[in-house]
């Protein structure tokens, strides 16, 4: 049987900042990406957030970010390979911290919004990303996205990685994310999504903005949790999961 798992980008919120729905989503998903202090969340929101997943059953993820909270860690920045060493460090550190407190453990770390981009297409940056996560617990999943930089980073450092698909974004012929920049760059339509999906996990291809198929490996799908139908929309992706046989546990 087939099987993926399915994550959510959650503890988005800041102070009196309230972002997604945290508690509605956590019931659809099997892994959560936790934000760390940096594009988002709080030290409050963080141990929040873990309560929650603890509560549902739900593997903890680290979700580090770029250090803007302005613009949600989705502009890009000239950081420095140490940089992104360092800075992903501080953040996964201070989530396993408050984990082990609730009396859970992060599993993976995902990186957020521009840096996971960046990443992506960088050698230097997603190896100082892997190096750092290895370092600081080698049973750490590096989670990337699939067919990028990310996979041959965790391959070369030497920890375990998990191939991650989009449900709600666009692809390039070349297998990468369509920018958010562009008008066609997000799905908002359940059925679109579910069938995306469905390409991606049962046929292992996805159809790009240009109609040409790329072959895709999904260990785990991504579903943002700050979108406003970000529940619905993940009950009706897994329900077609479901439907087409595909068992849905969290990635290990």
């Amino acid at each position: 049987m087939r099987h993926v798992d399915f994550n959510a980008d959650c503890g988005e919120s800041f102070g009196v900042y309230t972002l997604g729905n945290d508690s509605e989503i956590l019931t659809e998903v099997t892994s959560a990406n936790i934000a760390c202090g940096y594009h988002a969340g709080d030290p409050k929101t963080m141990r929040e957030t873990v309560r929650l997943a603890l509560r549902n059953g739900v593997q903890i993820g680290a979700h580090p970010g770029l250090l803007d909270l302005v613009g949600f860690g989705r502009r890009n920045m000239d950081i420095s390979p140490e940089e992104a060493y360092d800075l992903v460090q501080y953040q996964v550190g201070a989530l396993m911290a408050i984990a082990r407190a609730e009396g859970g453990e992060v599993k993976h770390v995902k990186a957020h919004g521009a840096l996971y981009t960046m990443a992506a297409k960088s050698e230097a940056l997603a190896h100082a990303i892997a190096r750092s996560v290895y370092d600081t617990d080698d049973r750490l999943v590096l989670y990337g996205l699939a067919g990028s930089e990310w996979v041959r980073a965790g391959e070369r450092v030497g920890i375990q990685t998990a191939s991650e698909v989009f449900a709600d974004r666009t692809y390039e012929p070349e297998g990468s994310l369509t920018s958010r920049k562009q008008p066609d760059a997000l799905i908002t339509d359940d059925t679109i999504a579910a069938q995306q999906v469905i390409d991606m996990v049962v046929h292992g291809q996805v159809t790009a903005t240009d109609g040409s198929k790329v072959s895709m490996k999904a260990d785990t799908i991504c579903i943002h949790g700050d979108g406003p139908g970000a529940v619905s929309f993940a009950r009706v992706v897994r329900g077609a999961l479901t439907d087409a046989g595909v068992s849905i546990h969290a990635f290990s």
